[in-house]
């Protein structure tokens, strides 16, 4: 049986290993549509998370499997290969493809100059090639980050990082020159409700504490307001955690340094105000419990400085060509991983990951849901195996114009980042554009290596 796997990220990387660990049989190719596999393990994590990052290091036993092959550079859909023609040269199609779009304010100013996603900000910093934003600390002296889950939390410790820090990290070199030179002192991390609601992990936020010639400062009275806060005791014990470490920087003293991160709690962005014609500030609403999980606004208002302001409210999925899809939840409607068409499961295609149950979840999270998909294709699979195959799926890839790259072409890419950061005194450091990967996949590869 051959099965399609359409992206190289955890979720992808899970449901081949599944595949190939349950069926001796099964001939497993993982596409992406970039060069590059590993998905936000490679272009998400924070680039000073190397205990993360080295995740690759599992996912690369999966794709080094024999009867698994890598094939980057392939798009699926609009532009590239038919979703159709897909499903005609495998026996079945996972689709594994993550949630691609951040979610939106909705609120006057902002698409101001000055203001991004945080998705943005950390494709820059992540070396993504679709990146084409640069410039966002220039001019800037105070950040608000709007949102306080880890994304958040990454995007402010990045803020505030040393270039010495940074230097022996992945970074590409023009992000790494850009944050050296940054002015930005003040970073305020945001969120509409109060400190037990926050998403972030107490892993995370403990780091904030350790950077360098960096305070973190709380109000403990705006603490107070969440109940919860207040009696931590019936907590999870997770949230607890996370409370504990607040509470001890409210109750810590001022000390002198260079850089400050605020995290204020129960205050809802309403507006972001120009000064120039860039972004200048945000207007907040203060917000209280409601009492039912939620918040209300109490009609006060605050205004906080920003000459850069980072979304970090989550993420969304995107529809997929010839799929349904679900516009209100950002999945594609499925029952166990089968794709739900209409009133009923279509045998043949497959979701798992974020596009599967929506952006929640770490990414061990993505194991258990993707041997769930694994294990519903696998029942289907003697009614899958009847469709006669008779070609290889990448001789007709290569016969309808895709230049697929193929594991040796990524090896080649790893080879071309060590030679880059050694001639610039550091390690690896990534290859930030198309052309410069595919130039090294395609050069080294067209060589036999």
């Amino acid at each position: 049986m051959r099965v399609a796997v359409v992206g190289s990220g955890p979720s992808g990387c899970y449901t081949a290993q599944s595949l190939v660990q349950q069926d001796p049989d099964v001939l497993v190719d993982v596409l992406d549509r970039l060069p590059c596999p590993y998905g936000l393990v490679r272009y998400g994590v924070a680039p000073d998370h190397e205990k993360i990052k080295s995740l690759q290091n599992n996912l690369r036993t999966v794709l080094e499997h024999e009867r698994v092959r890598f094939l980057g550079g392939i798009e699926i859909g609009p532009g590239g290969v038919p979703a159709a023609r897909l499903r005609e040269l495998y026996h079945a199609v996972v689709y594994c493809v993550g949630a691609a779009t951040d979610r939106h304010l909705g609120i006057p100013g902002e698409d101001l100059p000055g203001s991004w996603s945080a998705t943005e900000f950390v494709s820059w910093y992540s070396a993504h090639p679709d990146s084409t934003a640069d410039g966002f600390v220039v001019g800037a002296r105070s950040a608000v980050v709007i949102g306080v889950g880890n994304v958040a939390v990454d995007v402010t410790r990045m803020l505030a990082r040393g270039v010495t820090e940074l230097s022996s990290t992945d970074m590409p070199h023009p992000a790494l020159t850009a944050l050296a030179a940054s002015r930005v002192a003040d970073v305020h991390m945001v969120g509409r409700r109060g400190p037990s609601q926050a998403r972030f992990t107490t892993k995370e936020l403990r780091e904030l504490g350790s950077l360098p010639d960096t305070e973190v400062m709380v109000d403990a009275a705006e603490l107070a307001l969440d109940p919860a806060y207040l009696d931590p005791s019936p907590l999870p014990a997770p949230k607890r955690r996370n409370v504990e470490v607040l509470r001890g920087w409210a109750a810590a003293e001022a000390r002198p340094t260079s850089r400050r991160i605020s995290l204020r709690f129960f205050l809802r962005p309403v507006e972001l105000l120009a000064d120039g014609g860039r972004v200048a500030a945000v207007r907040f609403e203060r917000t209280v419990p409601d009492g039912r999980g939620g918040v209300r606004g109490t009609g006060e208002f605050e205004q906080i400085e920003a000459q850069l302001v980072l979304r970090s409210v989550g993420y969304r999925g995107m529809p997929v060509e010839g799929l349904p899809f679900d516009a209100e939840s950002g999945t594609v409607p499925n029952v166990d991983g089968r794709v739900v068409h209409g009133a009923s499961a279509v045998p043949g295609e497959y979701v798992a990951g974020w596009i599967k149950r929506g952006p929640t979840g770490v990414i061990g999270t993505n194991r258990p849901d993707a041997k769930e998909t694994v294990t519903s294709l696998l029942e289907d699979a003697p009614t899958l195996v009847h469709k006669d195959l008779r070609e290889d799926p990448l001789d007709a890839l290569r016969a309808a114009g895709a230049e697929p790259v193929e594991w040796a072409g990524w090896c080649a890419i790893e080879r071309a980042e060590a030679e880059l950061g050694a001639s610039l005194g550091r390690g690896v450091v990534k290859l930030p554009d198309w052309q410069s990967l595919m130039n090294a996949a395609h050069g080294s590869a067209s060589q036999g290596a």
